[in-house]
Protein backbone atom coordinates (compact mmCIF):
# COMPACT_ATOMS: atom_id res chain seq x y z
CA UNK A 1 0.00 0.00 0.00
CA UNK A 2 2.99 2.24 0.48
CA UNK A 3 4.38 1.91 -2.81
CA UNK A 4 1.00 2.69 -4.29
CA UNK A 5 0.23 5.84 -2.19
CA UNK A 6 3.83 7.14 -3.35
CA UNK A 7 3.64 6.62 -6.52
CA UNK A 8 -0.12 8.31 -6.80
CA UNK A 9 1.71 11.03 -4.81
CA UNK A 10 4.54 11.41 -7.65
CA UNK A 11 2.35 11.36 -10.50
CA UNK A 12 -0.14 13.77 -9.00
CA UNK A 13 2.73 16.08 -8.23
CA UNK A 14 4.09 16.00 -11.76
CA UNK A 15 0.85 16.21 -13.13
CA UNK A 16 -0.02 19.38 -11.04
CA UNK A 17 3.47 20.47 -12.25
CA UNK A 18 2.51 20.21 -15.92
CA UNK A 19 -0.49 21.88 -15.73
CA UNK A 20 0.78 24.82 -13.84
CA UNK A 21 3.41 25.10 -17.01
CA UNK A 22 1.02 24.84 -19.49
CA UNK A 23 -1.16 27.64 -17.86
CA UNK A 24 2.36 30.02 -17.46
CA UNK A 25 3.11 29.33 -21.02
CA UNK A 26 -0.70 29.46 -22.11
CA UNK A 27 -0.87 32.84 -20.44
CA UNK A 28 2.10 34.43 -21.57
CA UNK A 29 1.47 33.56 -25.13
CA UNK A 30 -1.85 35.62 -24.68
CA UNK A 31 -0.41 38.50 -23.64
CA UNK A 32 1.77 38.20 -26.09
CA UNK A 33 -0.69 37.94 -28.86
CA UNK A 34 -2.68 40.85 -27.11
CA UNK A 35 -0.11 43.15 -27.20
CA UNK A 36 0.83 42.20 -30.82
CA UNK A 37 -2.95 42.77 -31.46
CA UNK A 38 -2.59 46.30 -29.80
CA UNK A 39 0.48 47.38 -32.06
CA UNK A 40 -0.93 46.34 -35.02
CA UNK A 41 -4.35 47.91 -34.27
CA UNK A 42 -2.07 51.22 -33.71
CA UNK A 43 0.16 50.76 -36.31
CA UNK A 44 -3.18 50.47 -38.85
CA UNK A 45 -4.90 53.68 -37.34
CA UNK A 46 -0.84 55.42 -37.94
CA UNK A 47 -1.44 54.51 -41.39
CA UNK A 48 -4.84 55.48 -42.06
CA UNK A 49 -4.59 58.37 -40.75
CA UNK A 50 -1.36 59.55 -42.49
CA UNK A 51 0.91 59.28 -39.13
CA UNK A 52 4.14 57.97 -38.47
CA UNK A 53 4.32 54.41 -36.53
CA UNK A 54 6.35 55.78 -33.87
CA UNK A 55 7.86 52.65 -32.14
CA UNK A 56 7.22 51.90 -28.20
CA UNK A 57 10.57 51.76 -27.05
CA UNK A 58 13.71 53.48 -28.09
CA UNK A 59 12.28 56.92 -27.15
CA UNK A 60 15.91 58.64 -27.00
CA UNK A 61 18.23 58.80 -29.84
CA UNK A 62 20.65 55.28 -28.67
CA UNK A 63 23.49 57.77 -30.30
CA UNK A 64 22.96 60.26 -27.34
CA UNK A 65 23.55 57.75 -24.67
CA UNK A 66 26.75 56.04 -26.02
CA UNK A 67 28.28 59.69 -26.54
CA UNK A 68 28.04 60.78 -23.03
CA UNK A 69 29.83 57.44 -22.08
CA UNK A 70 32.66 57.53 -24.06
CA UNK A 71 33.32 61.17 -23.43
CA UNK A 72 36.41 60.92 -21.54
CA UNK A 73 36.92 63.26 -18.49
CA UNK A 74 39.78 64.98 -19.28
CA UNK A 75 37.60 66.69 -22.00
CA UNK A 76 35.29 67.62 -18.44
CA UNK A 77 38.18 68.68 -16.00
CA UNK A 78 39.96 71.14 -18.89
CA UNK A 79 36.83 73.25 -18.49
CA UNK A 80 37.57 73.83 -15.12
CA UNK A 81 40.70 76.02 -14.56
CA UNK A 82 39.77 77.66 -17.21
CA UNK A 83 36.42 78.53 -15.48
CA UNK A 84 38.16 79.61 -12.28
CA UNK A 85 40.02 82.10 -14.59
CA UNK A 86 37.33 83.93 -15.35
CA UNK A 87 36.64 82.86 -18.81
CA UNK A 88 34.14 80.24 -20.08
CA UNK A 89 30.87 79.91 -18.63
CA UNK A 90 31.00 81.90 -15.32
CA UNK A 91 28.54 81.97 -12.37
CA UNK A 92 26.24 84.49 -14.13
CA UNK A 93 25.21 82.63 -16.97
CA UNK A 94 22.25 80.54 -17.14
CA UNK A 95 24.16 76.85 -17.23
CA UNK A 96 26.63 77.96 -14.26
CA UNK A 97 29.10 76.90 -15.84
CA UNK A 98 28.50 73.33 -15.48
CA UNK A 99 28.32 72.24 -19.39
CA UNK A 100 31.32 72.94 -21.82
CA UNK A 101 30.40 74.80 -24.78
CA UNK A 102 27.76 77.16 -23.31
CA UNK A 103 28.87 79.51 -26.25
CA UNK A 104 28.08 77.78 -29.19
CA UNK A 105 24.12 78.27 -29.01
CA UNK A 106 22.64 79.44 -32.11
CA UNK A 107 19.29 81.28 -31.98
CA UNK A 108 16.55 79.07 -35.05
CA UNK A 109 15.88 80.78 -37.54
CA UNK A 110 10.88 79.99 -37.49
CA UNK A 111 10.18 78.55 -41.06
CA UNK A 112 6.65 78.64 -42.89
CA UNK A 113 4.21 76.36 -42.01
CA UNK A 114 3.56 74.47 -45.18
CA UNK A 115 0.27 72.54 -45.78
CA UNK A 116 0.13 69.84 -47.59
Amino acid sequence: MNDFAATLTRWTVRIALMLIGLVFFVSLLTVAALLALLWGARALWAKLTGQPVMPWSMRMSPRAGWQTVYRSGSEWMAQRPQRAQGGGDGAGSRRAGVLPGGGDVVDVQPREVREP
